[in-house]
């Protein structure tokens, strides 16, 4: 499914190289294990290793610029995240994130834009959650769009925003 020199993205380090297969013992067992190592588009120093054998939990293939292009149409259509407990906030924040899947992203940053306006209008700021969640998912689909579309993250940001 993945293959060296693949472009793929994970929720925690956004864009990665996939630069090499190595063999690593992890655990301590003294059993080899299969790793992908990534290289972060933005941090090339850093190394993220993922399990060869649950990598597609964890990381997806980067979308194509038609994929990239289809998501921007879709913008207008896309519902926000429905949030009916304050108690599953987070857990829904963090299931989008984490699927790393452009319309799930897109439905988060809609929610919190919504919400947002509507904590504003009341006098009140935006909670820590929402912060750490919108940046994060703010992140890894501008960077994505950004490096598909060779454009740059804040124009992306610009674009997605104006179409909240």
């Amino acid at each position: 499914m993945f293959e060296i020199g693949d472009y793929v993205l994970n929720a925690t380090n956004g864009i990665c190289k996939i630069s090499e297969i190595v063999e690593l013992d992890m655990s301590g067992d003294k059993q080899l294990k299969s790793y992908f190592l990534l290289r972060p588009v933005e941090e090339e120093n850093d190394r993220v290793y993922i399990p060869v054998d649950n990598a597609d939990k964890r990381i997806r293939k980067v979308i194509t610029q038609d994929e990239a292009l289809a998501v921007l149409d879709r913008v207008p259509e896309i519902e926000a995240l429905a949030v009916n407990n304050e108690k599953e906030r987070e857990t829904r924040y963090k299931e989008a994130v984490r699927s790393c899947e452009p319309d799930s992203v897109i439905s988060l940053l809609k929610c919190l834009h919504i919400r947002n306006e509507q904590r504003a209008q009341a006098g009140k700021k935006s909670t820590a959650v929402d912060e750490r969640y919108g940046k994060m998912a703010e992140h890894n689909l501008n960077a994505e769009l950004a490096f598909v579309l060779e454009k740059d993250k804040q124009e992306i940001k610009d674009i997605i925003h104006d179409m909240l």
